[in-house]
């Protein structure tokens, strides 16, 4: 278990000006990033970049929510309550209750699948790395633990290599983001922070 911890965040502003980036961690080939986990700070309403090629899942993780505004109709992202789209869908993101933080995940669904689970506690449980993948877990509030090394909000621990014994008390919370890769086997290379 390796664990990336929300202080070690390396913040990188938008082009717009709309927000800030921070990279949690990258899946990668030697020709194709395979996945992408990352937090945003966003401080205003405005467009949403093109991930054409990838499947989306934004998670508010603080903060008010937003509505995502597409050609067919609308999102809503509320808080903790992960929402899944397609990258190249054109969005015009609009905040509901002022400025957030989310975090995304974003995989080409050619190469893995993924998804996030919202994991409240009490909940106690051996957390099962899949064979050929890893299991991520972000937090979102409280001091959970990971085979007793103890987490705080922001922190990510990943599962790369084993599985590891989850515990959540009263008021903790966490995001569980699993991926699992379709025929890479161990050609991916995990890469935690900014690369």
């Amino acid at each position: 278990m390796r664990i990336l911890r929300a202080d070690d965040l390396i913040e990188v502003p938008w082009k717009n000006g709309g927000g800030t980036t921070r990279e949690i961690a990258t899946g990668i080939t030697d020709q194709h990033v395979v996945w992408r986990i990352s937090r945003a700070d966003v401080a205003q309403d405005g467009a949403f970049s093109d991930f054409t090629g990838f499947i989306r899942i934004l998670t508010v993780v603080s903060g008010g929510g937003m509505v995502l505004e597409h050609e067919n109709g609308t999102l809503d992202a509320e808080l903790w309550d992960p929402v899944r789209f397609d990258g190249n869908l054109r969005i015009n993101s609009r905040l509901t209750r002022g400025a957030l933080t989310d975090l995304n995940l974003m995989f080409d669904p050619t190469f893995c699948e993924g998804d996030v689970i919202v994991r409240r506690g009490p909940f106690e449980q051996v957390i099962l790395r899949p064979a050929f993948g890893i299991v991520a877990l972000h937090v979102l509030s409280g001091g959970p633990t990971m085979n007793a090394a103890r987490l705080t909000t922001g922190d990510t621990a990943f599962l790369d290599e084993a599985d590891a014994a989850l515990s959540l008390g009263d008021g903790d919370a966490m995001l569980e983001i699993r991926l699992r890769y379709l025929d890479l086997s161990d050609n991916v290379k995990l890469c935690i922070g900014k690369p």
